[in-house]
């Protein structure tokens, strides 16, 4: 039987559910911002998420459609030695199986949705959340959803709080809150470190773009780009620098690579990476090789769009000899290869 490994104590489950598990640091989040007394937690799936909501709720009422989960979900929740889940196996939006639960606090739904799409939507996501909030209205106003995280806060429309989630410095989760769950517009949150960036009504910062790097690059949090939070995290970075004010800049790597860039340097929370600019070459490994020799480099990490065939043996050309202790990320912009020094990750 497949088990999830990154669990304190690994799930039972098929293949597939234990591929689309929530990864513990955001289950354990996820439930510490919902604790009530009682939850239900609609389409529970194999329980991982169920687990942390029953060791910070009083009970919960775990609903699935899906027989053979539901019993994985349950063993789940006896190997964590929990006792105040209720399982119900059936439709969650059935009227039969929403006249079992109580009055609760909080409805949390993690509704399935295609496994690929062209483009994610709103739409695809079964059961609806429209339904569900529909459905439940005599439960409780308070739900809580979760979402492709691939939707941008202007593609989701409803009156809703957007809290993005990155884990280990990728973009991981999206969950919408509705009724008193609501706090905020937009949020961006990075874990396990729990940082977090609010959206505000009217940032100072505005973006402007550059193609030219300066002296410092920063990565931001993927969580931050998909909330459209970049104002609000350069603001952030001002107040630490007082006199570089308005110096960031946007530089655009490709369609999914960009930095902030200035001459000021400053530790943030919110940015996974922050570089020393060394320069610009063309992505020649042997003349990039070359030229790191001497800079106590020892590693190259290629941020590019590599051939996942050709990846490794371009970056044993871009080490060779290299036996130093920084580390270097490689951009690519078109022809040009930008090097850059890792100074601080988060």
């Amino acid at each position: 039987m497949p088990r999830k490994k990154q669990f304190e104590k690994p799930l039972n489950g098929d293949k597939e559910s234990l591929r689309f598990a929530t990864p513990e640091p955001i289950a354990r989040y996820r439930a510490q911002r919902l604790k009530c007394r009682i939850l239900a937690d609609i389409s529970c799936g194999i329980g991982g998420q169920t687990i942390f909501f029953a060791q910070q709720c009083e009970a919960v009422y775990a609903v699935e459609i899906d027989p053979q989960k539901i019993e994985y979900a349950k063993q789940n929740c006896e190997m964590y030695g929990l006792k105040n889940v209720t399982f119900i196996c059936g439709d969650a939006l059935d009227p039969e199986v929403i006249a079992r639960l109580p009055k609760v606090d909080v409805v949390f739904s993690d509704p399935a949705r295609p496994a690929t799409e062209a483009k994610r939507r709103v739409s695809s996501i079964e059961p609806g959340i429209p339904k569900v909030l529909e459905a439940y209205r005599e439960k409780t106003s308070n739900f809580a959803f979760e979402a492709p995280p691939q939707l941008s806060p202007e593609r989701i429309p409803f009156a809703c709080e957007k809290e993005y989630l990155s884990l280990d410095g990728q973009l991981n989760r999206l969950t919408l809150y509705f009724g008193a769950l609501k706090q905020f517009d937009r949020l961006a949150v990075a874990l396990p470190a729990g940082e977090g960036l609010v959206a505000q009504e009217n940032p100072l910062s505005k973006l402007q773009e550059t193609e030219k790097l300066k002296l410092y690059a920063y990565e931001p949090e993927p969580s931050v780009v998909a909330a459209g939070l970049l104002p609000e995290l350069i603001d952030s970075m001002i107040d630490l620098t007082g006199p570089f004010v308005g110096s960031y800049e946007l530089f655009r790597v490709d369609k999914k690579r960009l930095l902030l860039t200035a001459d000021a340097f400053a530790k943030q929370s919110m940015i996974k990476n922050h570089y020393l600019v060394l320069g610009t070459k063309s992505f020649n490994p042997k003349e990039i090789n070359a030229f790191l020799k001497g800079k106590n480099v020892g590693n190259v990490v290629l941020r590019a769009g590599i051939n996942p065939k050709a990846y490794w043996t371009v970056r044993k050309e871009l080490e060779e000899g290299l036996r130093g202790k920084k580390t270097v990320h490689l951009f690519v912009k078109g022809d040009t290869a930008i090097l850059c020094e890792v100074l601080f990750k988060n």
